[in-house]
């Protein structure tokens, strides 16, 4: 049990300055690309809306679940399925909150890989919609969400508005799987062998991230702690990458909902771009780390074994413990015990 709280603790400290730095990114985004811009960027068809959607949705903050309403909003303002699909997938497979955590827990090189990967899997999903799928289906009208009591378009600038979103609605909306990503990677860390991924090989360690990670809902930012304590138990930095990007993009629930929008075909296509692409990268990630970059399992296990830390990481690792506890009560515990009132109660 020492060994699970130590390994948990090491999690924290490493990841809570990046990750408090991440939110505080992720709230003036919020700010400046509110989603009324974002629709009128995206509302071209064609090629450059494929581009579009592949660029902005990298760094916006928006998991897996709440990336589907401003989705749907998309489609209805007059997206196409390409561009549609595009967000659909670069949006949770990458964000500011992810990229910065990605630096604390691995290294720069991946911190580099992991958006560009998710700029390629989405880009690449949106051309095949264009070839495959780019007839334009009527939104389901019980997904489509309406402003509440007369939403303002215009969204005034302030560091209230930052604090608020980041440490906010951003917060309560990951805490619950990013509080889950990091006790996994604790218990991974604690529990499994060291050579536990070398036994599957590489190409069976890829098959079964495969197929655990498509119909698995983690988002970006949970599911980095998780890849990193794999990585320590003998998986490659191209299957751990693998799973960041399959992992956030794809899940069973998610899916039920695509296909009443972009059809049975654009989920298919979707899947497919985002396994493929994972794929591809995954061995190109692999081959790179083995001939070109410097980090290794030991450095990769040393970087983790830190015996202590400063009172920076230790205060930020204590308020993000608070920030967790919060965000868990108020998005997972809370509404169970309150009864639900309208928007305009």
């Amino acid at each position: 049990m020492e060994g699970f709280i130590h390994s948990l603790w090491q999690y924290l400290v490493m990841s809570a300055p990046y990750l408090i730095l991440g939110l505080l990114l992720s709230g003036v985004i919020y700010v400046f690309m509110p989603a009324h811009k974002v629709q009128k960027w995206l509302g071209k068809k064609g090629f450059s809306g494929v581009i579009k959607a592949s660029l902005i949705g990298v760094p916006l903050p928006l998991c897996s679940c709440s990336v589907i309403p401003t989705a749907v909003t998309l489609k209805k303002s007059g997206a196409s399925n390409a561009a549609t699909s595009s967000f659909l997938i670069s949006t949770p497979e990458s964000g500011v909150d992810s990229i910065s955590i990605t630096y604390a827990l691995i290294d720069l090189p991946m911190t580099i890989i992991r958006p560009i990967a998710a700029f390629a899997s989405a880009f690449f999903a949106g051309l095949l919609q264009l070839k495959f799928n780019s007839e334009d289906e009527k939104v389901a009208e019980e997904f489509v969400t309406e402003p509440c009591c007369g939403t303002k378009d215009k969204i005034n600038f302030s560091i209230s508005l930052i604090f608020k979103y980041a440490f906010g609605k951003l917060l309560n909306d990951i805490a619950g799987w990013l509080s889950i990503g990091i006790i996994l990677g604790a218990l991974i860390s604690f529990l499994f062998p060291e050579s536990f991924f070398l036994t599957l090989g590489e190409h069976g360690s890829k098959l079964l991230i495969l197929l655990v990670g498509i119909p698995l809902y983690i988002c970006a930012t949970a599911s980095t702690p998780i890849a990193v304590s794999l990585m320590l138990k003998g998986l490659s930095p191209g299957t751990a990458l693998l799973l960041l990007l399959v992992g956030p993009a794809t899940n069973i629930s998610n899916i039920s909902v695509l296909q009443k929008y972009i059809g049975k075909k654009g989920v298919l296509i979707n899947i497919f771009s985002i396994a493929f692409v994972g794929v591809v990268f995954s061995y190109i990630v692999d081959f790179f780390y083995a001939n070109y970059f410097t980090l290794s399992m030991e450095s990769l296990k040393a970087s983790h074994q830190h015996e202590s830390f400063s009172m920076f990481e230790n205060i930020c690792a204590v308020v993000l413990i608070i920030l967790l506890l919060k965000g868990v009560y108020v998005e997972n515990i809370k509404p169970r015990f309150v009864k639900q009132k309208s928007c305009c109660g």
